[in-house]
């Protein structure tokens, strides 16, 4: 039986914990809207899409806590709820495409219709979103040769989307096709997704995976042994700019450097055409103890001064291909990621 991110049951949101994988397999049912947003904010839900589905739903939850019949009361505590999942995660904007639809979901003629509506529009970003990674995953799989070694970082796979996945996908996509394949997966310090998530999802489908330490991936690019590079995106400027996890600027450079194409996969909803370039996308910043600890376990000196950006902005320039469910993009991107989102 496929293990589902995220599903809505009966009222209820249950997720895959992220975080106990995988040594545990971990489920929760959430019913306030506030253990969504923490669930969010301790990456026991993360993956730029998964995020905007998780929101969506915990924003429907926050709805059906909200005991007022006044209209304008419930809109005005539905903000608050809104807010608060805005508030939880700056990058990844999925977050923010989710809120504004359930923001213009909003409407009925009385709470109750509202209610309904919000719980809808959530179901329906789930729907389009498992439906974009299914046909981005496709189109990708062109790209992927038989023979093909993949290098991938982070983890951008069903967990990571609530559907096909994006980088994996691809991936998953040229298998179905009968090619054989291989891949590459780097640790993806400090939090590790890639060696506890990505290669515990490809073996799941029994697609042969090989795990190497973040340092490691120029070695293997010089080696030749390196055919292409896949990744995900929390973010993609106007120009073509990607914001994904803290390590993916460094593949790229190394990747031009080496002659290897670098693909960024990514349904339309991670585009944001707001902000003209990746200088615009706000990084966060994680706590200290990711890096300073294993699992709990110190491993530097108490008291070090530590900078943990999440994410790192690789310029268009790097970039081959931008794979989405509406086509796949190149050079001039700006042009070609407006004609496909408007």
């Amino acid at each position: 039986m496929e293990l589902k991110a995220l599903e809505w049951r009966d009222n209820k949101l249950r997720i895959l914990d992220q975080s106990k994988l995988p040594l545990e397999q971990c489920f929760a049912e959430l019913v306030d809207y506030r253990d969504v947003v923490l669930a969010i904010k301790e990456l026991r839900i993360r993956g730029a899409p998964a995020i905007g589905i998780a929101a969506a739903y915990g924003i429907a939850l926050g709805a059906q806590g909200i005991e007022t019949a006044n209209k304008d009361e419930f809109l005005s505590q539905l903000t608050q709820v809104m807010q608060t999942f805005a508030d939880s995660r700056p990058t990844a904007v999925n977050l923010f495409q989710a809120i504004n639809r359930m923001k213009k979901a909003a409407m009925g003629h009385n709470v109750p219709e509202i209610k309904q509506s919000l719980v809808d529009e959530a179901k329906r970003i789930h729907h389009e979103e498992v439906e974009a990674t299914r046909r981005l995953s496709q189109l990708g799989a062109e790209l992927i040769q038989d023979g093909f070694t993949i290098l991938t970082h982070c983890n951008a796979g069903p967990l990571a989307t609530a559907g096909y996945g994006t980088a994996l996908g691809v991936i998953k996509a040229a298998r179905e096709q009968g090619k054989k394949i291989s891949v590459i997966a780097t640790e993806t310090r400090p939090l590790l997704q890639g060696a506890r998530l990505t290669t515990w999802e490809l073996k799941q489908e029994h697609i042969p995976v090989t795990l190497i330490t973040d340092s490691t991936a120029g070695y293997f690019m010089n080696q030749g042994k390196i055919d292409c590079v896949i990744v995900g995106a929390d973010r993609i400027a106007a120009n073509g700019d990607v914001a994904n996890k803290i390590g993916t600027y460094t593949l790229a450079v190394l990747a031009k450097e080496n002659s290897i194409p670098f693909y960024v996969a990514a349904p339309t909803s991670t585009i944001d055409l707001s902000l003209s370039s990746g200088a615009e996308i706000p990084i966060e910043e994680r706590a200290p103890e990711e890096i300073t600890h294993i699992q709990g376990t110190p491993i530097a000196p108490e008291g070090i001064n530590v900078a943990n950006p999440a994410f790192d902005i690789t310029a268009h320039g790097y970039i081959s291909a931008i794979i989405t469910e509406k086509g796949i993009i190149r050079e001039p991107y700006r042009a070609k990621l407006t004609k496909i989102t408007i």
